[in-house]
């Protein structure tokens, strides 16, 4: 078995794959929306992605990791972003080094958030699953307690994204409208598997997963307000980590805000924290 270890070559693979998942979810929009002017980008080996000037998905990933992360590169990036009227926005891994961060900082870039990057190695994920957890159903993931999980069917896309909204509404109830709108392009993504999660046969939660080169992205998790603290989130967790497996991904990775109940929640299903990311922002017009 082959260590896995915290280094620049383990970024690659990871920001590749979130890379990859962003990418995929524009070319979703696209097809759903063929004239909204959606677009992706391959700059020096980061990859850019434009969802709308206000969509958490229009920014870049791989800067200095999957790139040199040059003035040209960066110039080459803000056009892209320039020419569509969205801020500037990178997620930066730790590994692409020091004077990146600090050529970033000259070019009037400010740090806006921080993410933990966690990983699991999957040649365990069995155990971490539970080798006894019953079947839902044919090709189903699992259960935990009381609930149950099981990837959606064709046509429930919709309820997909109504449970997804639910559960980021109370936090964010401006954005319910845009919340629905970025679950229903997520469940037509493809390449991606949706889940959800039921308590009593009412939907209680969602999550997906979607696939590249043997890493296994999680990502859309939420639980609904009233069914929190059931056990969703661990339920989706460990169904996601047995469908990883059965794909032949190695490795399995997610993103957290540092320090949140879903970090944590991560962590005690066995992921291990290998760097923390710092997306860097720049406004529309603020030139270097």
């Amino acid at each position: 078995m082959v260590e896995i270890l915290a280094d620049l070559a383990l970024a690659r693979r990871l920001e590749r794959a979130e890379g990859v998942g962003g990418w995929r979810f524009v070319e979703a929009r696209s097809r759903l929306r063929p004239d909204g002017g959606f677009a992706s980008r391959e700059i020096g080996g980061a990859m850019a992605m434009f969802d709308g000037t206000e969509s958490p998905i229009t920014q870049s990933f791989g800067l200095g990791v999957l790139s040199h992360g040059s003035d040209e590169e960066l110039a080459e990036l803000e056009a892209f972003f320039a020419e569509r009227g969205a801020a500037v926005n990178h997620e930066v891994s730790p590994l692409a080094g020091v004077d990146l961060h600090a050529r970033l900082c000259r070019r009037r870039y400010v740090p806006v958030e921080f993410t933990s990057v966690l990983i699991q190695e999957l040649h365990g994920a069995r155990a971490a699953c539970g080798e006894d957890a019953p079947e839902t159903g044919s090709g189903s993931p699992g259960t935990d307690s009381m609930v149950r999980v099981r990837q959606i069917a064709a046509g429930e896309e919709r309820v997909w994204a109504e449970t997804s909204a639910r559960g980021w509404a109370e936090d964010h109830p401006q954005l319910v409208d845009f919340l629905h709108d970025i679950g229903e392009v997520m469940a037509s993504t493809e390449g991606t598997w949706c889940l959800l999660a039921e308590v009593d046969g009412q939907p209680a939660g969602v999550a997906s997963l979607r696939c590249d080169a043997g890493v296994a992205l999680f990502n859309g998790a939420s639980t609904v307000p009233a069914l929190r603290r059931r056990g969703v989130q661990r339920a989706l967790l460990a169904a996601r980590l047995r469908l990883a497996a059965e794909q032949q991904c190695d490795l399995a990775m997610m993103c957290a805000q540092p320090g949140s109940t879903s970090q944590r929640n991560a962590e005690r299903q066995g992921f291990r924290i290998v760097y923390t990311r710092v997306k860097w922002h720049r406004a529309p017009g603020d030139g270097s």
